[in-house]
């Protein structure tokens, strides 16, 4: 019996189409025994589910039902959306992997760059540049002296915190499942301790995927927890922050300053109070941008098919329960 592989173009990764449809070819050429369909829409893919063992996408509900072949599912993203994981995928064998890992370089440079701009007052002086005001004076951070908490020390959290460290900044790593402090990281945590690291922060740097423990992990008691001078910056997932609980701490100082790209409601809302908040900078959901993205998708997925023909482990395997 010949290995199927479905190829869905209903991904969630935008600009990527050409690239889905270039993979045919190429699975046919490193695995010459495989049998590859491209399927624009759920009826095409319906037509073949029965007869796949691995599949590229979202394989929901109806269609998962028909696939009693089907082993593996390898996400277009690094955090689909939760209802990716449906209660029988979950609760099958079906192997998940994600692309966690391709995008390291271009969110760290992100983070990096607004830690910068805050520690040097530069949303200030923009804001006054803007009202024609001339004055000196904006707050600064300096960075030798400066501790960062980065919630999430995974592969983005453990590039920031090597390029903090490489600034003088001490890093506290918190994450539940990494178990050795990656380079840069001075001390690591678990989840259980975050209430106790985060008022040494002054800077907040949440990367950590959605999760059930992870979903509105950041409200009001938390923002209350951080010192008044303290910036929060979030690039892992919307649902990990209550925008309105953080409009409010901006609002009444209870910290300095926040940048976000993800958000709960994307996009954010017309008229919501960050928009105007002081001490805020809001980008449209752009970390990820940057060069290769589609070149190392495509390295990960066909090493993946690689791996799954003959047997190997697979890269970027997913604990179902937790997304991620």
């Amino acid at each position: 019996m010949s290995l199927g592989i479905l190829l869905l173009e209903n991904m969630e990764a935008p600009g990527s189409l050409a690239m889905v449809r270039a993979w045919p070819a190429a699975l046919r050429e490193k695995l010459p025994e495989a049998e590859v369909h491209l399927a624009a829409d759920e009826d095409e893919a319906m037509a073949v589910i029965g007869t796949v063992d691995a599949a590229y996408g979202r394989v929901g509900p109806a269609l998962f039902a028909k696939a009693p072949r089907l082993r593996w599912i390898q996400s277009a993203q690094a955090g689909p959306d939760p209802s990716f994981y449906h209660a029988a995928l979950v609760e099958s064998d079906v192997v998940v992997t994600n692309m966690r890992g391709i995008f390291s370089d271009h969110i760290s440079a992100h983070i990096l760059a607004l830690m910068l701009s805050f520690s040097r007052g530069l949303p200030v002086y923009q804001d006054r540049q803007r009202a024609h005001v001339w004055q000196p004076g904006a707050a600064t951070i300096f960075l030798p002296e400066a501790t960062a908490v980065i919630v999430g020390v995974g592969a983005i959290g453990a590039e920031t915190a090597r390029q903090c460290n490489a600034l003088g900044i001490t890093v506290v790593g918190v994450d539940p499942r990494v178990e050795t402090p990656p380079p840069g990281v001075a001390r690591l945590v678990g989840h259980d301790a975050l209430d106790t690291v985060l008022p040494e922060a002054d800077f907040v740097v949440v990367t950590a995927p959605e999760t059930p423990a992870t979903q509105r992990l950041f409200d009001a008691g938390r923002f209350a927890c951080m010192k008044p001078g303290a910036i929060f910056i979030n690039i892992g997932r919307g649902a990990t922050v209550v925008l309105d609980d953080l409009a409010d701490a901006l609002h009444a100082g209870t910290i300095a300053g926040a940048a976000l790209d993800v958000f709960e409601t994307e996009p954010l809302p017309d008229g919501h109070a960050l928009w105007d908040a002081p001490g805020m900078l809001i980008t449209p959901h752009v970390a990820t941008a940057g060069p290769y993205l589609n070149e190392r998708r495509t390295e990960v997925f066909l090493d993946n098919c690689r791996r799954f023909a003959v047997g190997e482990s697979l890269r970027n395997v997913v604990d179902k329960e937790n997304w991620f």
